[in-house]
């Protein structure tokens, strides 16, 4: 293989932090303590080019055959085509335990490595992964000792053509600044327990000698199938030309209160206490979206499927028609489960062109409560949150932003998540009393795009969809979060009027 190409790790979210993969004929400490697979990112690597048709070996001192084909197996793989060469017997090192206790292991590590370099010049690999560094520390007994062979083996390697992963567990408690030094690249795996559900992995790329790379913490998922990375969000430059395009409702009123509706790429958050109408509204967006045959996006943290598809049917939606023809799509994402950068990773995958070459036009997110809940360990979800705003924004994908107010009524309402200040437009509902009755309604406070209404509507959600009445002027205690309507009661809406276009 030719000096400058690339290899790939056999993950190609991995490749893409790489920005396209190892350099070939390069060797590579794969670093991380016990469990944060190691092993399997070695496994992914060597099947990778195994599948290009490459020869491939797993030089192992920690794991045997069996553990290996284990591995393996759990993940649905097959080592068929992989060379797994283990460099000491077991039943021979019963025996040498006890000589070693007293002398150098002189014996044992000059076999080691001849036993590596007659495998190599016999099999001509072009991948290896070396198992483990940790052991070579152990046999080396020194470390200048250790530094000369890691060299010794990185030209051997180099010099046969091998692209290497040598996988250390870090036993001894911190970084192994000799290897990294010597190494081209270094890759680290990391991993942390959280307060709620499973713990959480990462990936580090350390260096990548002559080419650039993502830096920071990359989510890491390890499950059957191997391990899955999940890249950091980084400055978007694509900008998909939508100006001036405003996306309406498919309800006059409620676009008359934005000024003519939202503009494309837009972000609108949809603010007010529990069960007032937000995600209704969001809902209303996504349908209306796919009746002009563009896709809609809605990401779930609180409702299931079902819940979602009666409530819908309530209000008259079409909704289970347009999610069989592929323009409403649902991914309900599961509470503690779930990464920011997995997150961001779903949202760039759910917006893509599909087969049929339908674009995605609305996302809805619900809801922002659910979003900062599932991951209460993470820092910094606002800023996360803008750069996948900016993202969609720049695609003309306009996003919808459900957040429940704490509390229900009175001034004791509170937001979990201050992300007003990500948002273009705001949309504030209310309760009121009038009448005896609770009643609904909603105000946009805020749109940067547009010259919108200041005036209150009433809002309610019938069988024949949603309903928004004429401007209601008679209100006072609005902004303090106890709406009063002292005007005449024949300005309500009634359950028996049709939907206001």
């Amino acid at each position: 293989m030719a000096v400058g190409m690339r290899v790939s790790t056999g993950i190609e979210s991995l490749d893409a932090i790489l920005h396209g993969g190892l350099s070939a004929e390069r060797t590579y400490p794969v670093e991380g303590e016990p469990g944060t697979g190691k092993t399997t990112l070695g496994l992914q690597f060597l099947f990778a080019g195994r599948d290009r048709g490459e020869k491939g070996v797993y030089v192992t001192l920690a794991e045997t055959t069996d553990e290996l084909k284990e591995i393996a197996t759990s993940h649905g793989w097959s080592l068929e085509g992989i060379h797994v060469h283990e460099l000491l017997d077991p039943l021979d090192d019963i025996g040498r335990a006890q000589y070693t206790m007293f002398e150098p292991s002189e014996v044992e590590f000059g076999s080691t490595i001849s036993g590596v370099q007659k495998l190599v010049d016999s099999y001509k690999p072009e991948r290896v992964v070396f198992d483990s560094l940790s052991e070579m520390r152990l046999l080396s007994q020194g470390a200048l000792r250790y530094r000369r062979q890691i060299l010794a083996l990185k030209r051997f390697f180099v010099g046969r053509g091998c692209t290497t992963l040598l996988l250390d567990d870090r036993a001894s408690g911190s970084d192994d600044q000799q290897l990294q030094s010597l190494a081209h690249g270094v890759i680290r795996l990391e991993q942390r327990l959280t307060d709620y559900g499973n713990e959480r992995r990462y990936l580090r790329i350390i260096k990548h000698r002559g080419s650039d790379f993502i830096g920071g913490a990359h989510d890491i998922s390890l499950g059957r199938g191997g391990i899955e990375v999940f890249p950091r969000a980084t400055a978007d430059t694509e900008v998909e030309s939508s100006e001036g395009q405003l996306l309406g409702s498919g309800l006059e009123s409620l676009d008359n209160l934005l000024g003519g509706g939202v503009l494309r790429g837009s972000s609108t958050l949809l603010i007010g206490p529990a069960g007032v109408g937000k995600s209704s509204m969001g809902i209303q967006f996504a349908v209306e979206a796919a009746s002009r045959g563009e896709r809609a996006v809605l990401f779930e943290f609180e409702e299931s499927e079902k819940v979602l598809l009666r409530r819908s049917e309530g209000l008259g939606f079409p909704f289970r028609d347009y999610m069989k023809q592929g323009l409403i799509s649902v991914c309900h994402l599961q509470a503690g489960e779930i990464t920011p950068n997995e997150f961001a990773l779903k949202v760039r995958n759910a917006i893509k062109v599909d087969r049929e070459g339908r674009s995605a036009s609305v996302v809805l997110i619900d809801s922002l409560n659910g979003y900062v809940s599932s991951m209460p360990h993470e820092r910094y979800l606002t800023v996360q949150l803008h750069d996948i705003l900016m993202y969609l924004g720049n695609r003309g994908v306009t996003t919808f932003l459900v957040v429940a107010q704490h509390g229900m009524l009175g001034n004791s309402m509170g937001t979990p998540v201050d992300t007003s200040y990500l948002a273009d437009a705001v949309i504030l509902f209310r309760y009121f009393e009038a009448g005896g009755k609770i009643r609904r309604a909603l105000s946009v406070v805020k749109n940067r795009t547009e010259n919108h209404e200041r005036s209150i509507r009433e809002y309610d959600l019938t069988s024949g969809g949603l309903l928004i009445g004429e401007p209601l002027v008679n209100f006072r205690g609005v902004l303090a979060g106890t709406p009063e309507f002292v005007g005449n009661n024949e300005a309500l809406l009634s359950r028996n009027e049709s939907k206001t276009e």
